[in-house]
């Protein structure tokens, strides 16, 4: 009888907890095309039933089990949609519909949860004790095709700082994170990094774009406390602020003749949205948009120590003072943190 590697070992361990996510959402059901003159051209665009939907597959990744009943941890990229509906595949025939419980969009964690009990699962490890140079395996769906993808490779690099781009464009601000050279690719997303005892100790993250396996995992510890506030009052419970904005620079303050260049400018993402959220801390102490908070309990908002990470040092009820820009004049104000309903 052939001899298991450690590898095969590690691989029935992890690949009967790791799932993967499918993404859908209704949209607006498609009956052919349609022609529309545009000067001397033909622009061919889809025609749609305006009152039929129906269900499409916008997108996926990967995730993992870490309990039997069903407590499932990814990515908060792969699940930001908050229209959108998540399917949990585990094989051919086993599918189950996912709620999201819980996201932490500052360290990009999802905690989703699936109705069944004996579920297989996956023990989570210690990052902590996690070593430049060790061997890891990253296992995940790429491209929601391959199930069970196993890649082997090292920790290249600990604690590291990236700037990640999702879809519009859109930037999240990652830190800590460990770096491998296990092939990471599409789909990848919200995977375990496993080490060589068989246990979690990164989520799969991010890659760099034509590198040659440069890939990041969110150290598994950064999860731990978050588990725990799911597991006792089914949500993460945050310290809330209640605002949209965005981090300045230099280049943005330069081309829209902004005076300062760093702070949260306070600004709707959305058409149809509010800036600040009615009723909230924010708009309790004032808060408009178009301001820009240039401190908080002292500390400067920059784009390496963002808003969120500065309200994330303190706890709900906290009082925190404000500095302020409005209308080229600086003020001053106190907020009470609440907790996100």
């Amino acid at each position: 009888m052939k001899k298991d590697s450690p590898i095969t070992k590690i691989a029935k361990i992890a690949c009967p907890a790791v799932i993967s996510i499918v993404v859908s959402k209704d949209l607006p059901k498609m009956e052919g095309f349609q022609s529309l003159p545009l000067g001397m051209q033909e622009l061919i665009l889809p025609k749609s039933k305006h009152h039929k939907k129906q269900q499409i597959k916008i997108g996926g990744g990967s995730g993992f089990i870490i309990s039997k009943d069903g407590l499932v941890l990814t990515c908060n990229h792969v699940v930001k949609d908050p229209s959108a509906s998540y399917l949990v595949v585990l094989g051919p025939d086993e599918k189950h519909k996912a709620e999201v419980l819980a996201k932490d969009p500052l360290i990009d964690l999802a905690i989703l949860k699936i109705k069944g009990d004996d579920f297989p699962f996956i023990e989570l490890g210690d990052s902590s004790k996690t070593q430049l140079g060790e061997k890891v395996i990253a296992v995940g769906n790429p491209l929601g095709e391959f199930d069970d993808t196993l890649s082997a490779g090292i920790v290249s690099g600990l604690s590291r700082k990236i700037t990640a781009y999702g879809s519009l464009a859109q930037s999240r601000n990652l830190r800590g994170l460990i770096q491998t050279d296990a092939a990471i690719n599409p789909g990848n997303s919200g995977g375990p990094l496993v080490d060589m005892d068989g246990k979690v100790i990164g989520i799969n993250t991010a890659v760099v774009q034509g590198s040659q396996n440069i890939g990041f995992a969110i150290p598994i510890n950064y999860t731990k406390e978050n588990i725990k506030e799911v597991k006792k009052y089914g949500k993460i419970k945050k310290p809330f602020l209640g605002i949209k904005y965005f981090i300045l620079n230099k280049k943005i303050a330069h081309i829209n003749k902004i005076p300062v260049d760093y702070g949260a400018m306070i600004l709707r993402e959305r058409l149809g949205e509010e800036a600040v959220i009615d009723g909230s801390p924010a708009d309790k102490a004032g808060l408009k948009a178009y301001d820009i908070i240039l401190s908080c309990n002292g500390e400067k908002i920059t784009k390496d120590n963002s808003l969120n990470r500065v309200l994330q040092k303190h706890n709900i009820g906290d009082v925190v003072k404000l500095k302020v820009l409005r209308e080229e004049k600086e003020i001053e104000t106190e907020v009470e943190l609440s907790e996100r309903k």
